[in-house]
């Protein structure tokens, strides 16, 4: 029987004896009660609260805006939804850049508040201190390499990342530091598939790819994206499972054309 079958929980040991036999593993984005107890009760591996929730929940242009009590609050939706499933934070842009006491006090509060699993920060060698700083208080943490969308700003596009040797050898090496400091797994986000094999042959911990091709140990999507609520967006790493924007938008129209016309609610639907 596979890992993902046996266990009642996900934990950071269980993902790590995933990649050992091989089993890939499912992240998926989660912002809310409702959404997250349907991603539990379907067997995802890990939901990622992510500041994506910035973009998809809040409408904003990109992942900087949102702020640590917003994360927490989605994060706790999320922990009282889940029976199963890890639960990986994303620290918001500002939490943990210029301060690894900040770091460590934005980690704290985001276990305490929210009763998540682990935080997720972007970069290698330039946060390294407050990476060290989060484990040393026993906080599991997720690497994130590659496309960094807190860095939208300093790369100026959402292209492909590492495509040059320099920038490869860069992301090779930022991934064993971030495996020898102590993370436990990474998101490697939109570079080479060729790149995203290498890393994930060199190092012991899983890799979880995003538009890094089929070599990961995992994968991650945004949900709203995978479910086609999302219309906007149409990256060559997106395969929709469903168009469901198109779907609510119908219900709701039959709904306001019955309002209108009388024919909700009708007799069997009042008291």
């Amino acid at each position: 029987m596979s890992v993902h079958k046996e266990v009642k929980r996900v934990t950071v040991h269980v993902l790590q004896a995933m990649k050992s036999r091989g089993e890939k593993i499912t992240m998926l984005t989660g912002y809310d009660y409702s959404m997250a107890r349907i991603l539990d009760a379907a067997g995802v591996d890990v939901i990622l609260v992510g500041d994506s929730a910035s973009n998809v929940m809040a409408g904003h242009e990109t992942t900087l805006p949102i702020t640590l009590d917003q994360m927490i609050y989605h994060a706790s939706s999320v922990v009282r939804a889940v029976k199963r499933a890890l639960i990986v934070v994303d620290l918001p842009f500002g939490n943990y850049q210029g301060s690894s006491r900040i770091a460590l006090e934005s980690a704290i509060r985001i276990m305490k508040e929210s009763g998540a699993h682990a935080v997720k920060l972007e970069g290698g060698k330039e946060i390294e201190e407050s990476i060290k700083r989060i484990l040393s208080a026993g906080i599991p943490v997720m690497g994130h390499l590659g496309l960094t969308p807190q860095s939208i700003y300093k790369f100026g596009t959402y292209q492909v990342r590492a495509k040059e040797k320099d920038e490869a050898n860069r992301l090779i090496k930022d991934a064993m530091l971030l495996q020898k400091i102590g993370c436990f797994a990474m998101v490697l986000e939109k570079i080479p598939a060729a790149l995203t094999k290498e890393v994930s042959e060199c190092l012991s911990i899983p890799t979880i790819g995003i538009g890094g091709g089929m070599h990961a140990d995992g994968q991650v999507l945004v949900t709203h994206d995978l479910l086609g609520i999302t219309k906007d967006f149409h990256p060559r790493f997106l395969r929709r499972y469903l168009e469901l924007f198109d779907s609510i938008k119908g219900a709701v129209e039959q709904y306001c054309d019955d309002v209108k016309s009388g024919d909700f609610p009708n007799e069997k639907e009042q008291y």
